[in-house]
């Protein structure tokens, strides 16, 4: 059984490239792949499942084309797209996931977050995240007229860009996921393995947690074309 793990594409009609890229993923692996795991931030930002826009029924055909294939398909929220619901899963045939989910991953208990929460260190971002991600918050946003959260969106997105050329290494390391959440988190779940993302920093790292060996595996982004493919098939795709 292949099973593939993906997240931070933060696809976008200003990124055709990385459009075309997951394009080509999803068809190449629609005959190869048992199951997906998107753990969040697939698009740069879901204003809500009433989108009719041309990029987001792009999106949801090669969704759907994969799920029609037999890929079974899970979507985990991140924090760009934690208002994609019941109705886009639906149309393209995919299972919603909670953060914090415990799978059974090829006889291992193996933890999937968007791992945003892990960035223990970030509390402005946290205390952010409290507020937009509420119930109640999240009822307000998917009332309001859709022009109305683009151009909330909009202005969200343009007040993080502006802060990211001026972020001190100080900054960067409190954005980052910080061990002792992660051993915490492990804990709770009893699992010796996790897999996330958010972070954009690739790479598996191997410590202990109760005595025994485990492993944390960071996705990879999709924002650099150049790299999307190679010899495994695709950057950015944990496959086990």
């Amino acid at each position: 059984m292949t099973t593939a793990f993906i997240a931070d594409l933060h696809l976008s009609p200003a990124r055709p490239d990385i459009t075309a890229a997951f394009s080509d993923f999803c068809q190449q692996q629609h005959h190869t792949l048992d199951a997906l795991y998107i753990l969040g931030d697939l698009f740069d930002a879901w204003l809500g499942d009433d989108d009719p826009s041309d990029f987001a029924r792009q999106i949801k055909s090669l969704l759907r084309a994969l799920s029609d294939a037999g890929v079974a398909l899970y979507f985990m929220p991140g924090n760009r797209d934690f208002m994609l619901g019941e109705r886009f899963a639906a149309d393209v045939g995919l299972t919603l996931l909670p953060d914090e989910t415990v799978i059974n991953l090829n006889g291992e208990r193996t933890l999937l977050m968007h791992g945003d929460t892990l960035c223990t260190d970030d509390t402005d971002y946290l205390r952010y995240r409290a507020i937009i991600q509420h119930p109640i918050s999240k009822f307000i946003l998917r009332h309001l007229p859709l022009a109305l959260r683009m151009r909330i969106a909009r202005k969200l997105r343009a007040g993080s860009a502006s802060k990211r050329p001026n972020l001190t290494p100080q900054r960067l390391r409190q954005m980052d996921v910080q061990h002792p959440a992660v051993i915490s988190v492990m804990q709770k779940h009893n699992v010796q393995r996790l897999i996330h993302g958010h972070t954009h920093r690739a790479a598996i790292h191997s410590f202990c947690v109760n005595g025994k060996q485990a492993e944390r595996v960071v996705l990879g982004d999709w924002y650099d074309a150049q790299r999307v493919l190679n010899t495994r098939g695709y950057a950015g795709v944990y496959l086990v």
